[in-house]
Order: C-alpha cells, then sequence, then structure tokens
C-alpha cells in the first residue's frame, strides 16, 4: 500500500469514483470546495500531493499557487482542467504549478506521481506524448500452505521475471488479481506500472477505448485526447480480468497487439509501440470458449503461455483457518479491538463450508463476524447464518422482559460514542450499521458523496442516517 494522503481542491463528482481505488492502495484523500477548506486539510494532514481544479465557486488556483510560492513546505501542486489549452498549462507552470493534466483524472496516472521519488516529482514537466514509470507496490501477501497452492506459488514465482504471458483461471474470489500482482512485484518490470482493467465491465466500444485510447473527436463525447490501458502500462504489466467476456471483433485487436507490440488510438493515424507484459484472468473454462467459437484460438494460444490454475477455497484444507484468522487479525486491528480467537465449533463449521464465494466470502465474513463478536470470541452466531435469530434489541422487548432478560446482557446503545460500541461484548446490527456510515464518514474528512460512494449507498440515504444520529446527539464528522 502506498500510505499517503492527498487533497483535491474540486468538485466532488470529478473524484468521486476513484475513491474505491483510493481505499484499495491505502490512501487517505480529501475533498475541499474552497481555498480556507484546503488550507486547513493542509495544516491538519500534510497531504503529499494536492490536485486542483483551475477554477470552482470563489475559487482560482493562482491564489493556492501563490500561497505555496511563499511556503517553502507546501506540497506539490498539480492543475487538471476539464478543458485546457498549451497556454493554460504554461500560465499554470508558471505560478508555480508542478504539472498540468485534462480531465478525466484516472488512478493509474495519479499512482505514477504517487510513486515517484520526490526529487524526480520536483523535475516532472507535461508531457502529453509520454508514459511516466511507476513503481508500483510490491506489498502482496499470499497466505496458504496445502500442496495445491505451494505448487501454484512456486510455478508464480519461477515464470514471474519472464515476459511470458500467463493466463490464470479459477472460480470467482480466489485471488486471481492478487496473484497477478505477486507475478508483477517479482517481475523484471517491477519498477514499471501495474493496470488492470476489467473486460466485462464495459461494452465493446468503451472497452476499446479504454485498451487503446482514442483521439480528440473520435466519437460523441470524445473531448480531449485520452491515453489507453496499454499506453499507460507501456514498461510495465497489463492485467487483463475476466478476458472471455471480450467481444469477438475485439480479440481481434488484442491479438494484432501482443504480436506486433503496437496500438493505434480509436480514431487515430498514428501508430504507437508499446513494452507491455500481458496477463490474462478468467472464471469460466476458456478452452470450452474456444470449442464454442466464443474465443479466438489463436488469441487463446497467445495468452496461454503460462497457465496459472487457482484452486477454490473448499480444496485448501486447513488453509481456510489460516485465512480466516488472517483477516479477523486485520478487521480487528481496523476496529481497535483485541485480537480474535475463534471457538471450536467455529472452526469446524469454516473446515465444512463449502465457499461459493471462496476467498472474497471468507474475507466478508469476517469483517461481520468481528463486528457482531466484539470483545469475545468467535463463534457460529456471529456468521449471522441466520439473521432472524439474532437476539431483539432491550428497546424492543415488552416492558416486563426488558429489566429480567436481558439486565446483565451488554448492549451497544444508539448514543454510545463509536470507540465505546466497538468494545462491547456483541452488537445489535442497527450498531454495525452505525459504525460502518461513521468510519467511512472519518475516512472522507466527512464528505458525503465520498462516503456514500465507499459504503454503496445513495448521498440521500446517507443524509438520512446522519440525521437519525444527529437528533440522538451523535457527533457526526
Amino acid at each position: 500500500m502506498l500510505d499517503k494522503t492527498l487533497l483535491f481542491l474540486s468538485k466532488p463528482q470529478s473524484i468521486s469514483g476513484l475513491f474505491p481505488e483510493f481505499k484499495k492502495a491505502g490512501i487517505t484523500a480529501g475533498l475541499a470546495e474552497n481555498l480556507s477548506g484546503a488550507l486547513d486539510f493542509i495544516q491538519k494532514n500534510r497531504p503529499c500531493v494536492i490536485f486542483s481544479a483551475p477554477r470552482i465557486a470563489g475559487y482560482r488556483a493562482e491564489t493556492l499557487l501563490s500561497q505555496a510560492e511563499q511556503d517553502g513546505s507546501f506540497p506539490p501542486v498539480i492543475i487538471f482542467d476539464e478543458r485546457g489549452s498549451a497556454d493554460d498549462a504554461r500560465h499554470y507552470m508558471s505560478c508555480g504549478a508542478k504539472d498540468y493534466w485534462l480531465e478525466p483524472l484516472i488512478w493509474e496516472k495519479i499512482e505514477t506521481v504517487l510513486s515517484l521519488p520526490s526529487e524526480a516529482k520536483a523535475k516532472s514537466q507535461p508531457s502529453p506524448k509520454s508514459t511516466t514509470v511507476s513503481k508500483h507496490s510490491t506489498g502482496v501477501t499470499i497466505i496458504g500452505s496445502h500442496p495445491a497452492m505451494r505448487r501454484t506459488l512456486a510455478l508464480a514465482a519461477q515464470v514471474a521475471p519472464s515476459k511470458a504471458s500467463v493466463l490464470i483461471s479459477g472460480e470467482s474470489g480466489t485471488g486471481k488479481e492478487m496473484f497477478a500482482r505477486y507475478l508483477h512485484a517479482k517481475s523484471k518490470r517491477a519498477d514499471g506500472p501495474f493496470i488492470a482493467i476489467n473486460c466485462a465491465a464495459l461494452p465493446e466500444h468503451l472497452l476499446e477505448s479504454e485498451l487503446f485510447g482514442h483521439e480528440k473527436g473520435a466519437f460523441t463525447g470524445a473531448i480531449n485526447r485520452k491515453p489507453g490501458k496499454f499506453e499507460l502500462a507501456h514498461s510495465g504489466t497489463i492485467l487483463l480480468d475476466e478476458i472471455t467476456e471480450m467481444d469477438l471483433g475485439l480479440q481481434a485487436k488484442l491479438l494484432r497487439v501482443l504480436q506486433e507490440g503496437e496500438i493505434d488510438r480509436v480514431g487515430g493515424t498514428e501508430t504507437l509501440k508499446v513494452d507491455v507484459r500481458v496477463l490474462a484472468t478468467t472464471n469460466r473454462d476458456i478452452e470450452e470458449s474456444v470449442k464454442n467459437k466464443e474465443f479466438r484460438q489463436d488469441l487463446f494460444f497467445r495468452l496461454n503461455v503460462i497457465p496459472l490454475r487457482l484452486p477454490a477455497l473448499r480444496e485448501r484444507g486447513d488453509d481456510i483457518l489460516r485465512l480466516a484468522q488472517f483477516f479477523a487479525a486485520r478487521y480487528t486491528s481496523e476496529y481497535e479491538l483485541p485480537a480474535p480467537s475463534f471457538s471450536d465449533d467455529a472452526q469446524k463449521w469454516l473446515l465444512s463450508y463449502d465457499w461459493p464465494g471462496n476467498v472474497r466470502e471468507l474475507q466478508n465474513l469476517m469483517e461481520r463476524a468481528v463486528l457482531l463478536a466484539g470483545t469475545g470470541p468467535i463463534s457460529t452466531k456471529h456468521f449471522l447464518l441466520d439473521p432472524d435469530a439474532w437476539p431483539l434489541p432491550e428497546d424492543a422487548l415488552p416492558e416486563e422482559e426488558q429489566e429480567t432478560e436481558h439486565a446483565d446482557t451488554p448492549t451497544a446503545r444508539a448514543d454510545t460514542p463509536l470507540a465505546d460500541a466497538l468494545q462491547e461484548n456483541e452488537m445489535r446490527l442497527q450498531d454495525i450499521e452505525r459504525i460502518a456510515i461513521l468510519k467511512r464518514l472519518e475516512q472522507t474528512s466527512g464528505n458525503r458523496t465520498q462516503a456514500a460512494d465507499l459504503l454503496g449507498i445513495s448521498v440521500r440515504t446517507l443524509r438520512n442516517k446522519i440525521s437519525e444520529y444527529k437528533k440522538l446527539g451523535l457527533a457526526v464528522p
């Protein structure tokens, strides 16, 4: 993880889609919509980089750049503009900006800046035709001692230094992207970028633009030139996730890239050379897809130089318990709870369950169990196998039962502070919801739009919840 802090001085919609990537990379990102808010955040958090729009209501970037010029310890400022020109770039660079970008902001480019040493940042200049080389985080943790995992890991370690394409197969949730990152981290390209794209997430025409880039005016909405993922991955690695979902027509264009090392931007006339190692993943039987004419045989052969199959979690024996301990320890640390322990019945259930969602399902289950167990040991009831069996809160019982049946059972009240609620032995489901909401608000410095994005709920729902908490006297970030 990068473990850095960023500040964006812009409208929320310019960056809201980036917050899942920030969370994954361990980055704290703040958002300010005026100069005073920005200066307050800088004083409290000292971000390593500031990304600023040139102007928003009541704010102009020149004011911030003037402040930076007077303060030698001020973080570097990168200006990003929805519509820009060479004259704009020269203007803001002359005012002290370290770089000038055109929107949309993309995670891969932000990551390259964060990964550069400070000396390189100070010397950076805008260069629309070049791709900055970045050092990707190599902190990849793969847990498992089952023979099936050891064989897979040994094969991955042996082929990682090469440029060979690797096809990683396995059920959803088995950790295919993690293995791809491991291959990159152990390769000779570890100092280059690692770029991942989900081929199932976009329709064909958008996926082509994402992969190969497009020129201004190439199609409706293409208001600026945009580099594609292959350009951004130059000298590094690209991961094509769910490759079997790619349209046959686009597969032919991808095959040319693999064979010739060249790309053509959509709407462009210039052929660009790229040096990229290609990794691909699939959760389907790709050979069956080839037989059914759903996937090109020549592309399959080109990708399948090294086949890497990840075993399902149910095939990994005691690795299930090792992973459960690992994830439980991660979440107890995050929620500031004591080290976890598992009851015998919990361990037996973990080993006997079929795990259709594999490692991803186990990870989610452990977060739930940690929150429900509080400071006590984790048992099967904390897996919430039957939500209807969870004890009713005290205020839902008849008055005569409240004083007797639950007299000695601690519960997290609605007005309990966040830190105190986490120390209760048992928590109600609404307490867990409240903790999650308040924690995300803390992470986003109180920004409702960003917090709602991380929580997967609408801003309206979040505001309603915040109103409830304020009525109860809770302090909301």
